[in-house]
């Protein structure tokens, strides 16, 4: 609404609506919008058919983003917002308004009670027939029209047009007519346009903004662009200040000439006087009157009109930025000028001295290495991969499914982004990038191992998204220096960065520790300098068939690591014809930097912006560190819980494997209940298949097989894909796991009292929260445990006893046996922390450090899984005991000497190793406790055999 003393001095002027004068008192029965053709000239009628249909023929455009949603109300009027003025963009519009049942737009907007009478529904902001400072006349009339009549409603609708989606070139030759630039289109543009880029044409309508709202906030200065009455307040302040001025000069010959025979002193008194009257006077016309009376004049129109204008322009330059990304520089020049800049003249200096050799051997290592790492974007290899990818991934994949993305679009205009997936497969790189390309962002540069700078392979990636790293480079101070700089220049020029957090591909399916060297570089980048604030977006990814799943399991048995190589793709390619299922992708809850600044009281722009080496602070570390483990929270809460990883968790959960299909159905049911009762996060995707059809999908994939009985069919694992299939339930078991440690804590005491679980809960979960990530704050635990109790006891699977003591089901019922099930999946993490526990605590405090720990837990998993874990690799994952030793140094149940590594501790050891028999059975316990009794000589002959095998895989590596 208009305020109050705006409406009473509001400048009432006509609204200009044609050539002839429109009357306001008519029958209230005739509609107040009227649609009107385009025109009443059959001639202008048939123009628009027949260019429509021309223009339908060579223009196929791809519709970015999502349709706007419009009020249902008639009396609203819409009008489409463009920047540019050209018949094929009209055209266009038109032509998709019409294909996607959104008001039309060539079509007249007629509204006899409001005086507005328009031929068409578009508003240019860079019209040829602007006038008065090149304002939008139509604009302009619709600004005076809501200003006028306070009940008129106006809807504005941006759109965006991309003829092409290459980038710029800062310096291109070809510039008139590559793709979509910031050049207003020439005639001889458009057509060219038409002629090459009609098939690569891309239009996005973004969301409705009501004009009066609009103005409101320009009036109040809420605007991007300036405030209306600053510059309408200064004019008229500098106009009266004039005039004044005059009547002072006019004043003062007056009174010298009446006066020459006075006194000059009752004269100069005189002037005084008057001059402070007139100067008061201004000050109270100006500044006494309300701000919003400035409108009342034609000045006033003409700067708001301008204050819209701009923030509109300003709005769509930021969309198709985020579309188009910002202009490229060749990669010589980019190059060049990352050597010469002041920050790597700094370092190759530093090296130079370092090192003993010259400042021009400095810089040529370091110009070495620049071209080791940067990328050398081609739109045209984009457009071969685009083209290429989506043959591929109808070759591969049953489809691509993609959630929670709009959230990314909506920051994409104003924010850095940097995407940080978690990492599956070299496939990561690929399906993210053309998910985004697809749905009209720019593309984002990908940081890639310099493991897949191979022949054929690498080039290809250099040139569309990737820039590669060296997969370790510390103590290399130059190489450092470099990377900082080169990360540092893309994201001051607002590129999109991507980046997997991990460092390489989870071999388990569980998230990996985070790596925080990228982090790091991307906080030092941002404290140096920032053009727009850096956001993370944590990306879920998800598979139901992985093609290196074969690999992934030899590895974690200890074969060594493939080595990328052209042959290695080719022999991905004869996978190809196999049905890989559905693939995920799912888009967590964006972070952004300067939440975490503000948290850590960390100060912008506090590192100076010629240098690399500053180190950061302790706060700043403290930050990164804490970036770190919520961005793999968040990718956690993104998780997709698919049909594969649901059957992967009921059936290695059963006993051999195997359960009876009507039991296996009631399980997958109860499964899917409790994520939807009490969801993990408001982000986690549950599949909305039966249980049924979950089952009947997991044998197309052939993952499973139903084995027909005359008592009822079974269902069962496939030949050799238990290994396999493990990987697809580390995908979800954060989803389950305290539902799974509680039911273990129930089903195998048979009772137990509330208090005594919780305790025992409390005390082993900073565990399970290191090797999960789970985002459960420590500090408020016992909410969410009685949360998850609740469900089960709502559930049926426990039961709740007088004095708040819980017990087991009927143990012939169905639900101690949906119990037992559920009660699995702890139990192999309980038994390799208390296997690591029992070799700490025979070997004795010490006498052993950490990498000795870790890698004897690592042989010692390899042996009991082949021995009595059915070969299921979770044993012998090095990053699972890595993550528990961490967790018992952080908890400080562990001390470690810096300078040796030695491990000491106490007896709260014990303490911990003391609550597993709440879990796990004796039978289970003594195994363990036997395979970890380790002689002094079997000790030390198997850290020998790790340190050559250690030395001959570094041999190899160089």
């Amino acid at each position: 609404m208009i305020p109050k003393f705006l409406k009473k001095r509001i400048f009432k002027a006509p609204v200009t609506t044609g050539d002839t004068a429109t009357t306001k008192d008519l029958d209230s029965d005739i509609s107040p919008v009227v649609p009107k053709p385009y025109s009443n000239a059959p001639i202008n009628q048939l123009y628009r058919k027949l260019s429509g249909q021309m223009l339908d023929v060579a223009v196929k455009p791809k519709l970015l983003g999502e349709l706007p949603e419009f009020d249902d109300d008639d009396n609203i009027l819409r009008f489409y917002v463009l920047q540019d003025y050209s018949r094929s963009n009209s055209i266009l519009i038109d032509l998709q308004t019409q294909e996607h049942n959104l008001p039309p737009a060539l079509v007249g907007v007629q509204d006899i009670a409001h005086d507005i009478k328009e031929n068409a529904a578009i508003i240019f902001l860079h019209h040829p027939h602007a006038k008065d400072s090149q304002l939008s006349p139509r604009l302009s009339r619709l600004v005076s029209a809501v200003l006028q009549y306070p009940e008129l409603k106006v809807r504005l609708v941006p759109v965006s047009i991309l003829w092409g989606r290459a980038p710029e070139k800062e310096d291109s030759l070809f510039k008139l007519l590559t793709a979509d630039n910031w050049q207003d289109p020439s005639i001889t543009k458009q057509l060219f346009n038409i002629g090459v880029m009609g098939r690569d044409t891309f239009v996005q309508f973004h969301p409705p903004q009501d004009l009066r709202t609009l103005i409101n906030d320009s009036l109040k200065g809420d605007g991007e662009g300036f405030s209306v009455f600053d510059s309408v307040t200064s004019d008229l302040k500098d106009s009266l200040a004039q005039d004044t001025l005059l009547k002072d000069r006019l004043l003062k010959d007056t009174l010298l000439k009446e006066s020459a025979l006075e006194d000059s002193e009752l004269t100069a008194n005189i002037l005084n006087d008057s001059a402070v009257k007139n100067s008061d006077s201004i000050t109270n016309e100006v500044d006494e009157a309300p701000s919003y009376a400035m409108v009342a004049a034609a000045d006033g129109n003409r700067e708001l009109v301008r204050s819209l204008q701009q923030q509109l322009n300003i709005y769509l330059d930021k969309q198709r930025a985020s579309m188009l990304g910002p202009d490229l520089s060749d990669r010589r020049n980019l190059v060049d000028k990352l050597v010469y800049s002041p920050a790597i003249k700094n370092a190759i200096e530093a090296e130079a001295e370092a090192s003993g050799i010259s400042v021009r051997e400095a810089r040529a290592l370091a110009k070495g290495y620049a071209n080791e790492m940067v990328n050398d974007y081609s739109h045209s290899i984009v457009r071969g991969f685009y083209k290429f990818l989506t043959w591929l991934w109808t070759q591969l994949y049953d489809g691509v499914e993609v959630h929670h993305f709009e959230r990314v679009r909506e920051l994409a205009a104003d924010y850095e982004l940097v995407y940080v997936p978690c990492h599956r497969s070299h496939v990561d790189y690929l399906l993210l990038s053309y998910v985004i390309y697809k749905r009209g962002l720019s593309i984002p540069y990908v940081a890639a191992g310099d493991n897949l700078d191979v022949p054929v392979l690498g080039p290809l990636l250099r040139g569309a998204v990737a820039f590669y790293i060296r997969r370790s480079f510390r103590g290399n101070a130059l190489y450092t220096a470099v990377l900082r700089e080169y990360m540092h220049t893309l994201i001051t020029r607002n590129t999109p960065i991507e980046y997997f957090i991990e460092g390489g591909r989870s071999r388990s399916g569980r998230l990996l520790p985070p790596k925080m060297g990228m982090l790091a570089m991307t906080v030092h980048s941002q404290l140096r300098h920032s053009e727009k604030p850096v956001v993370f977006i944590p990306t879920y990814i998800g598979y139901e068939r992985i093609m290196e799943g074969g690999t992934y399991v030899g590895e974690l048995k200890g074969k060594p690591k493939e080595s990328e190589s052209l042959i290695g793709l080719l022999k991905v390619g004869r996978k190809i014809e196999r049905i890989f299922g559905n693939v995920h992708l799912s888009f967590g809850t964006p972070l952004h930097l300067s939440d975490f600044m503000q948290k850590f009281d960390v100060p912008a722009n506090s590192l100076p912006a010629d240098r690399t080496d500053t180190a950061l602070d302790d706060k700043a570390s403290a930050m990164v560190d804490n970036i770190g483990v919520k961005v793999m929270q968040h990718i956690n809460k993104a998780a997709v819980i698919t049909p594969v990883s649901l059957l992967s968790l009921v059936l290695l959960s059963a006993p051999k494997s195997a359960l009876d299909e009507d039991i296996c159905r009631e399980q997958i049911a109860l499964y899917q209940g409790l994520a939807q009762q009490l969801p993990y996060s408001a982000d986690t995707v549950i599949t909305d298949m039966s249980p049924q059809q979950i089952i009947d999908y997991g044998i197309k994939l052939k993952l499973i097989e139903r084995r027909p009985h005359i008592l009822g069919d079974i269902i069962q694992i496939a030949g050799k894909q238990a290994a396999l299939l493990s990987y697809f339930r580390n995908n979800i078991l954060h989803v389950f796991i305290l539902l799974s440690f509680l039911s273990a804590l129930v089903a195998r005491n048979g009772r137990i009292e509330r208090s005594r679980l919780n305790s025992i809960a409390e005390q082993l979960y900073p565990f399970l929260q290191s090797e999960l990530f789970l985002y459960y704050p420590a500090h408020g635990l016992t909410e969410t445990l009685n949360k998850k109790v609740d469900s089960l006891l709502a559930n049926g699977l426990i039961v709740e006893l007088s004095d708040g003591m819980l017990s087991v089901p009927e143990t012939n019922s169905k639900c101690y046996q949906q119990l037992q099930v559920l009660a699995t999946p702890v139990e192999q993490s309980l038994e390799r922390y208390f296997m690591t526990l029992a070799l700490l605590a025979q070997q004795g405090s010490g006498n052993l450090t950490e990498n000795e720990v870790v890698d004897l837990c690592h042989l010692l998993g390899q042996r009991l899984s082949v021995l009595y874990a059915d070969d299921i690799p979770d044993f012998f994952d090095r990053a699972l005991f890595t993550s528990f030793i961490s967790a018992l140094t952080r908890l400080d149940y562990l001390q470690k000497d810096e300078e040796t590594g030695i491990l000491t501790f106490d007896q709260r050891i014990d303490l911990i190793a003391h609550h597993a028999k709440y879990v796990l059975s004796p039978d289970m316990m003594q195994i363990l406790q036997q395979v970890a009794s380790l002689n002094e000589e079997e000790i030390a002959h198997a850290i020998t055999e790790i340190s050559n095998k250690k030395q001959r895989k570094f041999g190899r590596k160089r």
